[in-house]
């Protein structure tokens, strides 16, 4: 592969230009982040409501793992089957169907009469979930001109932490006005709004060109872009779209057989490995058990339920802060920032529930709970402010345009697992080794993750989709010469 090849082309729409995006393509985006709005608020509201459902639903430690975790289970199949299915049926019929699964299991949640219904519905919701975060990023980074896709991608994560923050804020408020017993429900009840809003908005929307002209709808996916790029760009951008989906044609339908490509099955790995670390954090216990971890070191239910809304406004200070690096400075740099910071904080939240004294004068620590808070809003600001905007946006770009739904279902299946492993486990962990045990422990993992992005995290920043898939063919091609010049091409970038 010449080295001409990765040269931005010197078109508006190109990934070095500043031409300004057309007003559709921000109105296709806030649309379909709905999704992450979903996600974001399904995920975050358990936390509170999981202080009111314990009485009637009787839960103990094993079954609130099972209740939180859940969800994250139903969301692993549901990235893979939405993955799947993706590529077949299209993006936008996929969103469609997931706000409809979004309804039932936001309702279904809230009208549970005991644990098994409760957790049933939680898998369902989770098949939205998951799928949600494998088809909206794809759908919108496939929509997207070049030079705003990593502005437009994170939407999804903005709104992902939205989703979280209103879930908090949610909770503090039903709490503060009625309390009881039923609080929870109603907690649970509003994530049928966004999800009707989320239908009727994507039955207007189009789906993407890449994958009109995947199906050979050429017309269609030019008329997507006459709507979505300035009128000069639509032809180089259809064209690069055409030749770079004509060379595996003979390859026939996508499926994960083409693992044993090898280039592939190497990208395929390191798509898992993106996905994972973002979890093996540990983000998610923060964002699911805050007020039970609050709880446990001296705050008091109000208070706790309280001190999360600070989680949630710092994650959407941040994310904005997020979305701003991304327009600055490279992918690649931005996981390396999150990883690391990530992981100091881990230690500094494991050392001060270590080392401060739990009780002062028969008086629990009230100082102790709020170093803790001050360690999760650290973390939160490297977590949401560089490391997850920048995961979500790298598996939008990596895979190949033919491969793109499966391979990006795969590797959110492999996040969803690897959440719903940590979420079950951490109630149990909790109770075996304490809060500093539970945390020395993340921050190891995290060290184990910080080799993993210095080894293997690539630069896709100012290059098309279509430029990217050539790059990383020819820089895991067991080919030395063209391994080389992509190794030579990564590192200039």
């Amino acid at each position: 592969m010449a080295k001409e090849q990765y040269i931005s082309p010197s078109k508006a729409s190109g990934p070095n230009s500043n031409t300004r995006t057309e007003p559709f393509v921000k109105v296709i985006a806030a649309v379909a982040t709905l999704g992450g709005l979903l996600f974001g608020y399904d995920t975050g509201v358990i936390s509170g409501a999981l202080l009111f459902m314990g009485d009637e639903l009787h839960l103990t430690p094993f079954t609130t793992g099972l209740v939180t975790s859940s969800l994250l289970f139903g969301a692993a199949f549901g990235a893979l089957a939405s993955g799947h299915f993706a590529a077949a049926a299209g993006r936008k019929k996929i969103i469609l169907i997931l706000a409809i699964i979004f309804a039932i299991g936001g309702t279904g949640s809230a009208l549970a009469p005991d644990v098994n219904w409760m957790i049933f519905f939680r898998l369902v919701l989770g098949v939205a979930v998951g799928g949600a975060a494998a088809t909206v990023p794809v759908y919108i980074a496939e929509i997207a001109p070049a030079n705003k896709r990593g502005q437009l991608v994170t939407l999804q994560e903005l709104m992902i932490v939205s989703g979280q923050m209103l879930a908090y804020i949610s909770n503090a408020g039903f709490n503060h006005m009625w309390g009881g017993e039923n609080t929870w429900r109603w907690m649970l009840a509003v994530a049928t709004i966004p999800a009707v809003l989320l239908w009727f908005g994507m039955m207007f929307m189009p789906d993407t060109p890449r994958w009109y002209a995947m199906k050979g709808r050429l017309a269609d996916a030019r008329r997507v872009l006459e709507r979505t790029r300035a009128k000069e760009d639509v032809e180089w951008e259809l064209t690069e779209i055409e030749e770079t989906l004509e060379e595996p044609r003979d390859l026939g339908k996508p499926s994960l057989r083409d693992l044993t490509t090898p280039w592939l099955f190497k990208l395929f790995l390191i798509g898992i490995g993106v996905a994972v670390i973002q979890q093996l954090t540990g983000v998610n216990t923060i964002m699911y058990y805050a007020p039970t971890m609050l709880t446990a070191v001296g705050m008091s239910n109000d208070s706790a339920l309280v001190a999360t809304i600070a989680n949630g406004v710092i994650s959407v200070l941040m994310t904005f802060v997020g979305i701003w690096l991304l327009g600055k400075i490279g992918r690649r740099t931005m996981v390396k920032i999150g990883q690391f910071g990530c992981t100091a904080c881990l230690f500094f939240i494991g050392a001060v529930s270590y080392l401060m004294p739990e009780t002062i004068n028969g008086q629990p620590d009230v100082l102790r709970g709020y170093m803790v808070l001050l360690g999760m809003l650290m973390f939160l600001s490297f977590q949401q402010g560089a490391l997850s905007p920048v995961t979500w946006l790298l598996l939008s770009e990596i895979f190949p345009t033919r491969l793109r739904g499966i391979f990006m279902g795969g590797a959110v299946f492999a996040m969803w697992i690897a959440n719903f492993m940590i979420s079950l486990a951490f109630p149990i962990l909790l109770a075996a080794v304490g809060l500093s045990g539970a945390f020395f422990i993340f921050g190891l993992i995290g060290i184990a993750g910080a080799i993993f992005v210095m080894k293997c995290i690539p630069e896709t920043r100012n290059r098309s989709l279509e430029q990217i898939e050539h790059y990383l063919h020819d820089w895991l091609s067991d080919d030395k010469e063209t391994r080389h010049i992509a190794t030579a091409i990564k590192q200039k970038a």
